[in-house]
């Protein structure tokens, strides 16, 4: 196993590695410093965007022409070629101390992402789920902080972590329909009282690997929920993971340069690189893209103001 450095970019919080296996191209995001990357493999071409607020997520519209990105005061889609962002729908409109989280799309192609109390304090936030036709639902409350969310290779099992409740949970999952039931506890990493659950992903045998941040460690769990290898990193601040490359045998990790708490640990000269490891033996699943493109969003805020207005 080898862990190297791709891209030292310095994004105060990098979040959301996510691999297209179409453009064979790596998405990442520093959700504080409000841009979107787009590299090669080995962190070449680098293509920055920037958008208005911060950002939690974001998933490629199935043209790969855009993006439908999760920021602090709603989901808005991104034009990659004009960098136009547009506004679709703010679900939590009341809710000023909560901005959107991380998402990921299951491969019914919604995109599936949670919302987050700010000070990380109050249990504000929610679990959402919007589908190609842009109808936007409820799936689950009464959260702190938004992370993780990724499904089972089978699709039957939804994994999810609210990173202060010390756990991963997991969901039996209807792709057919969207639903997500059954909330039970899935694993957890034995820590000092610092890590929190982040960012997640699942191999192609079906086990999940979570960023355990302020710890840095990367955990690696069986489908049944019991540890099967921790990683250590050399930074702190691992935020989340995603599988990549041309055989999807690469972990991108992404980092953050910059706590968003003072009193949460320093790290070394690299932190908030984007890393990749290699030699790990297994290698993931391919990410759908989410199922509407951005030339709908018009039509989109259309029908999401008629549902609130109904």
């Amino acid at each position: 196993m080898e862990i190297q450095i791709v891209l030292d970019v310095k994004p105060a919080l990098g979040e959301g590695p996510l691999w297209d296996v179409a453009q064979q191209r790596l998405y990442f995001i520093d959700s504080l410093g409000k841009r979107v990357f787009r590299c090669t493999a080995d962190g070449g071409e680098l293509r920055a965007w920037t958008v208005p607020s911060a950002i939690g997520s974001m998933a490629l519209t199935r043209d790969g022409e855009g993006a439908v990105v999760a920021l602090a005061d709603g989901v808005h889609t991104l034009d990659f070629a004009s960098g136009e962002v547009t506004a679709v729908i703010d679900p939590e409109p009341g809710l000023t101390g909560n901005r959107l989280n991380d998402g990921k799309v299951d491969r019914a192609g919604r995109f599936v992402f949670g919302s987050m109390n700010m000070s990380e304090t109050e249990s504000s936030g929610r679990l959402y789920s919007l589908d190609a036709s842009w109808q936007l639902r409820v799936l689950d409350e009464g959260i702190i902080c938004s992370n993780g969310p990724c499904w089972s290779p089978d699709d039957r099992s939804f994994y999810f972590a609210d990173s202060w409740s010390g756990e991963i949970w997991q969901y039996d999952y209807d792709v057919e329909t969207g639903d997500a039931t059954n909330r039970r506890r899935f694993g957890a990493v034995p820590g000092t009282g610092v890590g929190a659950h982040d960012g997640s992903t699942v191999d192609a045998e079906g086990y999940l690997w979570n960023a355990f941040v302020y710890e840095g460690k990367l955990a690696r769990f069986a489908p049944d929920g019991t540890l099967d290898r921790l990683i250590d990193m050399p930074v702190k601040k691992t935020t989340s993971v995603m599988f990549g490359g041309a055989d999807l045998d690469v972990l991108y990790v992404t980092s953050m340069a910059e706590p968003p708490q003072p009193h949460y640990p320093g790290d070394p000269a690299a932190r908030g690189s984007l890393f990749a490891i290699t030699g790990l033996g297994v290698s993931g699943v391919a990410e759908p893209r989410f199922g509407g493109v951005a030339a709908d969003s018009h039509l989109a805020r259309f029908v999401q103001r008629e549902r609130l207005a109904g």
